[in-house]
């Protein structure tokens, strides 16, 4: 299929490789958005990223773009949902870029369901759905019939759908895109190593004992680095409710839905376009204890993931991203998926 985008009528000038020579700004083809240094620290090291483009509001700690002459720029946006949002529109505002033909890929670590992953395993995004924005109550203060501790804004008890909220709370990225994404890397090899093995033994999940795998699946964003089997089911009845049985989260991560609402503000501006926007997360722990664990022991864990999971999103990433790029006039106008 070909999925035609309301960006297909747009026909910047995109001069090799990198400049876009009637407004003087840098066109990347792909933008990597990262949230801190060690997701980043692949993509420097291997990607030749040696054109430097500060800008103003970025964070202090991540205060340039970097990008290379193939056209792969990346960024770093520091930790959490206000790190993330700040910097995203500090980028997508800029005049020293035009990123209106630009692919952009968050590319980043998360929390993994046992069920559905494993530690180092990458799993591609259809929805992107907020943990936070919701009512909480004490668990030791709800009512007895409760099954939850969280029920929606306005809401009047767990499993009713939130009355008002913040337009932020459920992203639906381009389902062509995400599906093309998944195909395109889901034979790519992916880093393992015996730390992580010995430690998938804590979990009677099929997934969880396997080795890393790419999927298709959705995403839940929280400021909160939150643990432990009660929450975990609380949240995957969050984010049944708010998709409509739709979705189904396999990782957890702080910064997703803040990312894409720059993104999308952006889109509206028509700075870019949001049916370009893939989101890839990979797991660097899984979200919740094993059989023989207590929540807080497995919190405190040192599995194994971390190194897999930041080398496994630059892996598929890039695959995705040299997709893209090694056959650019044909992408450069709107999304090519079969």
């Amino acid at each position: 299929m070909r999925y035609i985008t309301a960006a297909a009528a747009f026909s910047a000038a995109f001069v090799s490789p990198l400049m876009a020579q009637e407004r003087g700004s840098v066109a990347p083809k792909v933008l990597v958005v990262t949230m801190f240094a060690q997701e980043a620290a692949p993509w420097t090291e291997n990607e030749n990223l040696t054109t430097e483009i500060p800008v103003l509001g970025l964070s202090q700690d991540y205060p340039a773009v970097t990008c290379n002459d193939a056209g792969l720029c990346m960024m770093t946006t520091a930790m959490g949902f206000a790190n993330a949002a700040s910097s995203v529109s500090a980028v997508a505002l800029s005049p020293k870029f035009d990123l209106q033909q630009t692919y952009v890929v968050i590319a980043g670590i998360a929390g993994v369901d046992p069920k559905d992953g494993t530690l180092g395993s990458a799993h591609r995004a259809k929805f992107a759905v907020d943990a936070d924005l919701n009512h909480r109550i004490d668990p030791r203060e709800t009512p007895d019939d409760w099954s939850d501790d969280t029920i929606g804004l306005g809401a009047g008890a767990p499993g009713e759908k939130p009355k008002w909220g913040s337009g932020t709370e459920v992203f639906a990225l381009n389902p062509a895109l995400a599906e093309f994404a998944y195909e395109t890397t889901k034979d790519v090899p992916l880093a393992d190593g015996e730390e992580a093995s010995s430690y998938r033994t804590h979990y009677a999940e099929v997934a969880a004992q396997g080795k890393p795998f790419v999927s298709l699946c959705d995403t839940l964003s929280s400021d909160t680095y939150w643990h432990g089997i009660k929450i975990a089911d609380s949240k995957e009845r969050w984010v049944s409710l708010l998709t409509d049985d739709a979705g189904d989260y396999y990782t957890t991560q702080m910064e997703n839905n803040a990312t894409l609402t720059a993104l999308k503000r952006a889109d509206e501006a028509g700075l870019l376009d949001f049916d370009r926007v893939a989101v890839l997360r990979t797991g660097s722990n899984f979200d919740r204890q094993g059989t023989d664990q207590t929540a807080i022991a497995s919190l405190q864990a040192k599995s194994g993931g971390f190194p897999l999971a930041a080398e496994n999103a630059y892996r598929v990433a890039k695959s995705y991203a040299e997709a893209i790029m090694s056959d650019w006039n044909a992408w450069k106008e709107a999304p090519q998926v079969d």
